[in-house]
């Protein structure tokens, strides 16, 4: 999972990370853009059809029925014109606006969220995505819930990762080291007392 250390990142520190990019190179236009209220929304207008739409939307018939955006190659080519016009009208208003508009002009489009967003929807929560650990001081920290779900095999938090050396002794005995040969490592410092 890409976004394994966002939820503990995030209960531990308060870190919320933004998007690292999301254009589809070559599928013009999707694209992450930021709206008005700091949100960012989605917006996958690359459909000869949908694009006509989201330019209608938008504000932009000028470009919706530009005939040489009429396909996918000639949009690939103004991408970055698409995109800032995109990119204007969504920074004007709040994100629910943005989706509210898109829904009503059948283009695809989705809210991103952030880690706070994950944290706090009850709907995460509900499907099991939420879990806690408890570390050795006794924090208790926020982390992913496993996934897949599987009914006859439900995965479960066993242990938390080792601290450093924790495990060096166990994994050495179990492939042969003798009592001996780990007191030498000990006292040449290659492994922890």
């Amino acid at each position: 999972n890409c976004m394994e250390s966002l939820l503990p990142e995030y209960g531990v520190f308060g870190a919320v990370r933004g998007p690292s990019g999301s254009a589809l190179p070559g599928i013009a236009p999707t694209n992450a853009y930021q709206c008005a209220d700091g949100s960012w929304a989605i917006i996958a207008g690359n459909g000869d059809s949908i694009f006509k739409r989201l330019m209608q939307a938008i504000g932009r018939d000028d470009l919706g029925q530009d005939p040489a955006l009429a396909d996918n190659a000639g949009r690939v080519a103004r991408v970055d014109e698409i995109d800032a016009a995109i990119g204007a009208w969504a920074g004007t208003l709040p994100a629910g606006d943005v989706l509210q508009a898109l829904e009503q002009a059948a283009v695809p489009a989705g809210r991103i969220y952030t880690i706070a967003d994950i944290a706090a929807d009850p709907h995460y929560a509900a499907r099991g995505m939420l879990s806690s650990v408890q570390l050795e001081d006794g924090t208790q920290v926020a982390v992913p819930g496993f996934v897949p779900k599987l009914s006859r095999t439900p995965g479960s938090h066993r242990r938390n990762a080792p601290a450093l050396g924790q495990d060096t002794e166990a994994v050495l005995r179990e492939v042969g080291v003798s009592d001996a040969q780990l007191q030498a490592l000990r006292e040449r410092g290659v492994i922890g007392p």
